[in-house]
């Protein structure tokens, strides 16, 4: 193992965590005793400009000597790089690596001093739950269905492609949650996500058609008032789901734009005023587009006193955020480019109504350029996260069909082809990639995921116990906040997003992965025990095509993690002290005579390790 100089934007190197304009703050940087590096610089742009201070020996630990420089917070968005000048030339670190050549200044690292986002999400483990088909209470049985719907028993089979996807009805509900919260404690999370529960004509809720109430079937406004009483008692969060890109065609405000051009709503979407027609989320027209260039629309969505965007963070109901839909579309629509407004203002209005709320956009694709910008908060890290990992553990059978067929296999949020497998060599380099153009501070506080109510189930994509374990290891023990959608802890199955949406099988106890479910409770509690996994730094040592070997760093003690889809070598390391295993099972570690430690080279495994 070759040690590479180090630093990331963790406390281990950048002690101050919240800077304010006009600070300056000192960075640290590490690099191996004996190596090429003489002098070390940091490179900062203060209003575009560039300089260079010079750094200074801050202490030599071991075999690593660590510098320390100091960055002027001079704008709200800082960003800085290491020049490292040794006997054989220079090389620069930044966030996205070290290299012997010259590189733009997108991937350096970034001192944000924007308010930061509230304490408690830093240790939050986040549970997704898809009203509709979690649980239902007895209360459910006495509501009709309504004219919409297909309505379904608990036991009748999702129908993941169809004109009747939509429209299946199994009548979950508010308080069902509540009665279910016990199964949320076993595991172990402490923040419930809730996607959309505004009246609708659909099962997904994605189709608003009113902001105002609670749906009626889900148990009305007394019932989210019930649950969050409920939720808020075992002292965790919970969170609400709005759709800020468009409304459904049902919704009051377009049913009156559509019905007359001259009324007040009507600037609140887009209409070709020659036919009529509408603008609308991917030509779904039941899904009519918001025009942000309207303030009316923002008066009415945000800053209005009795705004639906402050309403549902007040008494009684008190959502502690939002998780924002469709975040990377809002306001964009041909020359309009609104979003970073729109995410500032929602930002702006969520916080002065709940100073401690959390604001979390949906982006499935490269969220890079709407982060870090006194908007959202963090995003849901699709393509940074979701898409490596599956690649990565993605099984090579394709499942079973009726009659025998072989399944297509899942693909990654409508890509052709199915999930592609690649080597962790290519996972890390696209891991990298999104990680290097975004702060710190915002790829900690995303939601780090393995699939959700939009995606394949994690099983179906990994296709066993083993595998989903090594996932769900990942997931427990990489930076950003973990997100679990229901049923991922009990070993279900789907193969895309409606297919994916099962009811959740209390009643069928025979159908639980139990194994998996201790695991997830394990790695939960892991990560709940370890302050380095929820506030450490990242530091890679090691990988090869089936393993994944990482260490995670806080002032408050340090793990080692290794990851293996499949059997391999044993890895050796030097450099690193004793250590205790703490999940999977392993051997602790004791360094030999040459200073070495073997890690074992069975697989698929999933090991961690709390470094003396």
């Amino acid at each position: 193992m070759r040690r590479l100089p180090h630093h990331d934007g963790s406390a281990l190197y950048v002690p101050e965590q919240a800077p304010a304009l006009g600070d300056t703050v000192d960075v640290l940087v590490r690099v191996p005793a004996g190596g090429d590096v003489r002098r070390v610089h940091v490179r900062t742009t203060p209003d575009g400009e560039p300089r260079f201070a010079e750094a200074v020996v801050d202490r030599v630990d071991g075999d690593e000597v660590w510098w320390r420089a100091p960055v002027e917070v001079r704008n709200p968005v800082s960003t800085y790089r290491f020049l490292l000048t040794g006997r054989h030339g220079y090389r620069w670190l930044n966030a996205a690596g070290l290299v012997a050549h010259d590189v733009p200044d997108a991937g350096d690292f970034r001192l944000v001093s924007h308010a930061p986002p509230p304490d408690w999400a830093r240790d939050a483990v986040i549970y997704q739950i898809f009203p509709d088909r979690f649980a239902r209470s007895a209360a459910a049985d006495g509501r009709p269905a309504p004219d919409w719907a297909i309505p379904c028993d608990w036991d009748t089979p999702v129908v993941g492609r169809g004109p009747e996807t939509p429209y299946q009805f199994y009548g979950g509900d508010l308080d069902g949650i509540v009665e279910r919260l016990d199964h949320l404690d076993r595991l172990g999370v402490n923040t419930v996500y809730l996607t959309p529960i505004f009246p609708a004509r659909s099962n997904h809720r994605y189709d608003a058609a009113d902001f105002d109430a609670v749906d009626p079937l889900l148990g009305g406004d007394a019932a989210l008032a019930r649950l969050a009483d409920a939720v808020h008692a075992r002292g965790w969060r919970l969170l609400g789901d709005i759709t800020s890109n468009h409304t459904g065609d049902a919704h009051r405000w377009f049913t009156a734009a559509a019905s007359d051009r001259y009324a007040p709503e009507r600037e609140l979407y887009y209409f070709d005023e020659a036919t009529g027609d509408h603008e609308s989320w991917n030509g779904v027209t039941s899904l009519p587009k918001l025009n942000w260039g309207s303030a009316e629309l923002r008066r009415r969505f945000a800053t209005a006193p009795d705004a639906l965007l402050r309403r549902w963070l007040r008494e009684p109901y008190r959502l502690d955020g939002w998780r924002v839909d469709v975040a990377n579309m809002t306001g964009r629509r041909g020359a309009d480019a609104y979003t970073h407004e729109v995410a500032a203002l929602l930002r702006e209005v969520v916080t002065q109504t709940r100073p401690d709320a959390l604001v979390m956009a949906e982006h499935g694709h490269d969220h890079t350029g709407d982060l870090d910008r006194d908007g959202w908060h963090g995003t849901m890290n699709y393509v940074g996260f979701t898409d490596p990992v599956w690649s990565w553990l993605r099984s090579g059978r394709r499942p079973a069909g009726a009659g025998g067929w072989r399944q297509p296999l899942p693909n990654f949020l409508g890509t052709p082809g199915g999930v592609r497998r690649r080597d962790a060599g290519t996972v890390l380099a696209t891991m990298d990639a999104y990680r290097s153009l975004v702060s710190w501070r915002s790829y900690t506080h995303s939601w780090q995921l393995l699939g959700s109510h939009d995606s394949a189930r994690i099983r179906t994509v990994v296709g066993d116990a083993a595998r989903q374990e090594v996932a769900a290891g990942l997931l427990a023990t990489m930076p950003g906040t973990p997100m679990i959608f229901a049923g991922d802890e009990l070993g279900l199955t789907g193969d895309n997003g409606e297919d994916s949406r099962t009811p959740m099988p209390w009643h069928r106890p025979e159908r639980w992965d139990r194994g998996t479910f201790a695991a997830y409770r394990s790695l939960i509690a892991l990560r709940r025990a370890e302050p380095a996994l929820r506030h450490g730094g990242l530091r890679r040592l090691h990988h090869d095509p089936d393993t994944l070997v990482f260490a995670r760093e806080s002032p408050d003690g340090a793990v080692l993690v290794l990851a293996r889809r499949a059997a391999a070598r044993p890895v050796r390391l030097t450099g690193l002290p004793a250590a205790e295993n703490v999940y999977g099972g392993a051997p602790g570690l004791r360094p030999d005579a040459g200073g070495r430690v073997t890690l074992p080279g069975d697989g698929p495994t999933f090991q961690v390790w709390r470094l003396d």
